[in-house]
C-alpha cells in the first residue's frame, strides 16, 4: 500500500493556497525519476523536433471548466505535428470543442467515440486527418457521448474500454496521443485516465486554479493503485496568465514551489486569438502563427517533446 503524506506548506501561503494544498496527495516515493538533460535543450528550428522513443499517451485533464484543457490539447497537438511529429487527438468531451477547432465533422450520425466505447467499433474507423495538417488526425465526439457515462456502468471492463481501443489500432505509428477529457472525474476522464501513461493538467493562473486538485490527484493515485501503475503526473500547464496582476504571478509561483519542474517553464497568456481561432475551424497555431498565445503553445510543445529525450 502505497504511503500518502500531505503536501508540504509554505509559511507565506495565503489561507486558500494552504486549504487547497493541505488536500493534495503528494507523489509516490517509487515515482518515475528523470534523468539528467545531457547538454541542454536544443535549440528551435523550422525542421523537426526529437520524436519519442514509443507512442507518448497524455490525458489532459482538470475537472474543472474553463482552464483551458482543450485550448491546450489542439494547440501543443497542432504545434508538435508542425514540427514532424504525428498526433492523435481524442475527444472525449461531449460538447465536442476539440473537433471543431481541428475542423473534424462531428455532428449527425458521423462514427466517434462514444461507438468506439459503447459498441466496440474499431478506432480505424472514426480517426481523421485534420485538414492540411499533415500529421495531424482526430477522433471526434458526438453529442452522444454524453450517455456514454450511464452506459458504461453496465459493461464489462467499463475503465479500460478506451485502453483497449487503442491497443488494437495500429494504422498509424503515433508519437503522441492527446486526450482531451471532459470537465469531470466521471468514467470519461477514467477511461483516459486508464489508456495514458501521463496526465497533464492545465491550471488557470487565478485565485480558485487550486481548487478540487486535490481530489484529481487523489484520482489518479487510486488509478495508478489499482488500474494503470505506468500512469504518471508530468505536466502542468500555466494558463490564462495576465502579466498585469499580481495574482497571477503568485499563483504561478506557488505552483511552481509546491510541483517544481513538472510545471512547464512556459506560461500561456490570455489572447483573443485562442478564442476566435475554433470559430474558424482552426488551432491559433494556423490561425495566428504570430500570436502571443500560438507563440507560448509552441515554446510548450517543445519542452513537452524535449522531456521526451528524458523521460524516454
Amino acid at each position: 500500500m502505497a504511503i500518502v503524506t500531505q503536501t508540504p506548506l509554505n509559511p507565506g501561503d495565503s489561507p486558500l493556497v494552504r486549504e487547497a494544498l493541505s488536500s493534495v496527495v503528494s507523489r509516490e516515493t517509487t515515482a518515475v525519476q528523470t534523468a539528467p538533460r545531457s547538454g541542454g535543450a536544443p535549440s528551435d528550428n523550422s525542421g523537426g523536433w526529437p520524436r519519442p522513443p514509443k507512442t507518448r499517451v497524455i490525458a489532459v485533464a482538470n475537472q474543472k471548466g474553463g482552464v483551458g484543457k482543450t485550448t491546450t490539447s489542439v494547440n501543443i497537438a497542432a504545434a508538435l505535428s508542425m514540427h514532424g511529429q504525428r498526433v492523435l487527438v481524442i475527444d472525449l468531451d461531449p460538447q465536442g470543442n476539440a473537433s471543431t477547432a481541428l475542423a473534424t465533422e462531428h455532428r449527425g450520425d458521423i462514427p466517434d467515440v462514444y461507438q468506439v466505447l459503447v459498441d466496440d467499433l474499431p478506432m480505424n474507423e472514426i480517426v481523421k486527418q485534420v485538414p492540411d495538417m499533415p500529421g495531424l488526425y482526430c477522433a471526434p465526439a458526438t453529442i452522444d457521448l454524453a450517455g456514454a457515462e450511464i452506459e458504461l456502468v453496465s459493461l464489462v471492463a467499463r475503465e479500460a474500454r478506451l485502453r483497449r481501443a487503442l491497443s488494437a489500432y495500429d494504422e498509424i505509428e503515433f508519437d503522441y496521443i492527446i486526450i482531451d477529457c471532459p470537465p469531470s472525474l466521471g468514467l470519461l476522464t477514467v477511461n483516459a485516465l486508464v489508456a495514458a501513461e501521463e496526465v497533464m493538467i492545465p491550471i488557470q493562473c487565478e485565485y480558485y486554479a487550486l481548487e478540487g486538485l486535490g481530489q484529481l490527484l487523489r484520482n489518479v493515485d487510486l488509478i495508478k493503485a489499482h488500474l494503470n501503475p505506468t500512469l504518471r503526473l508530468s505536466t502542468i500547464v500555466l494558463t490564462m496568465y495576465d502579466g498585469r496582476t499580481r495574482l497571477a504571478s503568485q499563483v504561478a509561483e506557488e505552483v511552481r514551489s509546491h510541483f517544481g519542474d513538472t510545471v512547464l517553464k512556459t506560461v500561456v497568456p490570455r489572447s483573443v486569438r485562442l478564442s476566435e481561432a475554433p470559430s474558424y475551424g482552426q488551432s491559433v497555431m494556423t490561425y495566428d502563427p504570430g500570436s502571443s498565445g500560438a507563440m507560448a503553445y509552441k515554446d510548450a510543445a517543445r519542452e513537452i517533446a524535449h522531456r521526451a529525450l528524458i523521460a524516454g
